[in-house]
């Protein structure tokens, strides 16, 4: 992210820790120097003759003579970002498998050697070198024949479906090696490590040597730098504790009570945290039933927006609204938006939402800039679900509601994730360019979270970039933080783009974002999401008093 301090940089090493473990090594190659450097197992891999440093000819040499050139393949010069895979032999040893990637503008390359057979050992996740899962419960069950009492904790990563939309399957098989790496570094033998799916990890150790679950959130929510992507990884995390000896659970069976919490966890939202409960099984048997009332709760009427205000950092007046999804359920009340938004997207219905959303914000919209003409250059923001910039009708659809409702142009803000964008940004610029042609304005979300291509950004027709709500609520506890968010208020400024930063909380953090130069301001110290009527209260009373009202502090400090 441009505008951080050299003491808040990734070195290559630090990039790619994840990828040492047991009889592995690391290795960085500088061309301009014609070294080679070795840091690990280097003796086990057939490269001790060659540590800790060698030329290039030296390392070819020992290579065996058929693969010399893959040897040479590894040294190739590339551009920054370009990977690396070989299977390679040296004299006397095994096939290894090199792993690397190329960075600062192909400066220098660095990576990771392991013996193949280590990497894809039978009990063994083969990405991260950690137990697998039916290693893990094996292991697990073994353990708990001792009497005692124990904690299984699992962490899932969050978001990892984005990641992968973002940075591809290669890069972000990277950062899970990363993980997996810290796992080992964290957690001894005698806790089992272990990759249990394709986002979570697992241990399970003795009660009292120190808490689990904050040892676990601690090894794997440390930044690091893929392929040169900046990526600060979060874990929702859920555990049990039990009782070991002649009357101990089943493994499996506490571990489906672990990923009962986990998935409680990350209905908090994103670096949430769960212990397990009876209750949590009464909700795992509502969700059957929540999924029929989905299906009709289209056809009703039932899911409606509210609108969370957006406030000018500078004037105190509300600039718009987001419009966000919430499901008045006949019996069950208001429903919370994580309880049905993944259940919305694994029903195949998010495209459905996302054009009743569209509509009825914008219908709504109209009304109030007809009722309140004082009210400005009012906005309404509306999210577009991952993959919706693909639907083949979107354009004609935001053409339509716009032209139905008499919106202004630009009036109507459609919110675009990073993952979409970066998964074809060539194919996304057409798309934003035409959604601009018809009248929408368009902002990027959640800027800041390490995936974009600046060179991207700058040729994209966005209107405005929204900051990640981590950055904000942190920004006054961690250094890194705030220079993000100046970083990216500059960048606006230099690209000509409106700023508003999610996750205000309190008067504290917007006095910051204004001695920052930001915009725009969102967050509980303003309001929730409210109904259309209480958001239409909430205007009344900053157009009558000149400014939104504000918290002078948080209720509490969040931080996820």
């Amino acid at each position: 992210m441009t505008g951080r301090s050299r003491h808040q940089t990734w070195d290559a090493t630090t990039a790619i820790e994840a990828l040492a473990a047991a009889d592995s090594a690391l290795w960085i190659w500088t061309p301009a120097e014609d070294s080679l450097r070795f840091t690990g197992a280097t003796r086990s891999l057939g490269l001790g003759p060659l540590a800790p440093d060698c030329s290039s000819a030296a390392f070819i040499a020992l290579a065996l003579p058929q693969d010399r050139a893959l040897a040479e393949r590894v040294l190739k010069p590339a551009e920054e970002g370009t990977e690396i895979a070989v299977r390679l032999r040296m004299r006397g040893f095994e096939t290894c498998l090199w792993r690397g990637v190329w960075l600062e503008d192909g400066l220098r390359a660095a990576g990771m050697v392991a013996m193949e057979t280590r990497i894809s050992g039978s009990d063994k996740d083969s990405l991260t070198g950690l137990l697998d899962r039916r290693t893990f419960l094996t292991r697990a069950a073994e353990t708990l024949t001792a009497p005692g009492e124990y904690d299984m904790v699992v962490a899932d990563i969050d978001r990892l479906r984005r990641l992968n939309e973002a940075l591809g399957h290669d890069r972000t098989d990277m950062v899970i090696s990363a993980l997996g790496s810290r796992m080992s570094a964290a957690f001894s033998h005698d806790a089992s490590p272990a990759r249990i799916g394709e986002d979570e990890f697992a241990v399970l150790l003795p009660r009292g040597i120190g808490n689990a679950a904050n040892r676990l959130r601690a090894a794997l929510e440390q930044p690091l730098r893929v392929a040169g992507f900046d990526i600060y990884p979060t874990v929702s995390i859920g555990s049990v504790t039990c009782e070991g000896g002649p009357d101990a659970s089943d493994a499996a069976e506490l571990l489906r009570r672990v990923e009962l919490a986990v998935g409680s966890a990350k209905k908090v939202g994103r670096g949430g945290a769960a212990v397990y409960g009876r209750g949590l099984e009464s909700d795992s048997l509502s969700r059957l039933a929540l999924e029929a009332d989905l299906r009709n709760a289209f056809v009703r009427g039932e899911i409606e927006p509210f609108f969370q205000p957006i406030v000018n950092l500078n004037t105190g007046a509300v600039a718009g609204f987001e419009a966000l999804a919430r499901w008045r359920h006949p019996k069950r009340g208001l429903v919370p938006p994580d309880e049905f938004l993944g259940l919305t997207d694994e029903m195949g219905l998010m495209n459905d939402l996302g054009l009743m959303m569209m509509t009825q914000s914008a219908r709504q919209l109209a009304n109030w800039l007809q009722r309140h003409p004082t009210a400005g250059n009012l906005f309404c923001s509306v999210n577009l679900s991952v993959g919706e910039i693909e639907r083949p009708n979107l354009v004609d659809d935001v053409a339509r509601v716009i032209k139905e409702t008499g919106l202004p142009r630009g009036a109507l803000k459609l919110e675009v994730t990073e993952g979409d964008i970066m998964r074809d940004a060539t194919s996304a610029a057409v798309i934003l360019k035409k959604l601009k042609d018809v009248g929408a304005s368009l902002a990027l979300d959640d800027f800041g979270t390490g995936f974009s291509s600046l060179s991207y950004l700058a040729r994209l027709p966005f209107d405005t970039l929204k900051i990640d709500r981590y950055f904000v609520l942190t920004m006054n506890k961690d250094e890194g933080s705030a220079k993000i968010v100046k970083s990216v208020v500059n960048l606006g400024r230099d690209l000509s783009l409106e700023v508003v930063a999610e996750g205000v909380e309190n008067a504290t953090l917007a006095k910051l974002l204004l001695d920052a130069q930001c915009h725009y301001g969102q967050g509980f110290g303003y309001a929730p999401a409210l109904p259309a009527q209480e958001a239409e209260v909430y205007l009344n009373e900053s157009l009558s008093d000149g400014a939104a009202p504000l918290k002078a502090r948080s209720a509490q400090a969040l931080i996820g």
